[in-house]
């Protein structure tokens, strides 16, 4: 399954990017949610092959996932993978300048089930597949704004 968004932010690329890798920021936010984070990784930004391990709760269940950077290309490229049971994951991030003050945000999410349990998982997302779409168009142009309003501050 695939989940794909596109956002136009009013901000330069290179702001974006650096809002994108600000990883201590992410990891806050995972925490305040109630998600065990562990960097496995030394230093602000993890190397290729690098990452996280989390622990959370999902459908009542406790899960532990692993997520990896796959590609770091400053300003215009991150990719990420993740395993978690039998589903395995891969996000794409794609930057394009569109002016010196806009950028476009690609982001495409792709869940690959290896066991039967994940298969039937992601056919229950396949079956709300406009919902979760819905959701995840609304939450990037909600970060979106929130980039704009941090360029607004800096400024």
């Amino acid at each position: 399954m695939q989940v794909t968004a596109t956002e136009d932010v009013a901000a330069p690329i290179d702001h974006v990017f650096a809002e994108l890798t600000d990883f201590a920021m992410f990891e806050r936010q995972a925490l305040r949610r109630g998600i065990d984070v562990r960097r496995q990784f030394k230093g602000a930004v993890p190397q290729i092959g690098e990452g996280w391990d989390t622990k959370f709760t999902f459908r009542g269940k406790e899960r532990e996932a692993k997520i990896a950077l796959e590609a770091f290309a400053h300003p215009d490229t991150l990719g990420f993978s993740g395993a978690s049971g039998g589903l395995e994951t891969a996000t794409q991030i794609e930057l394009v300048p569109l002016s010196p003050t806009r950028t476009r945000v690609n982001v495409v999410f792709k869940m690959f089930p290896k066991t039967l349990s994940a298969r039937l998982l992601v056919q229950s997302f396949k079956l709300a597949r406009s919902n979760i779409n819905k959701r995840f168009k609304k939450r990037m142009a909600h970060y979106a704004r929130e980039i704009e309003g941090k360029v607004v501050k800096s400024a």
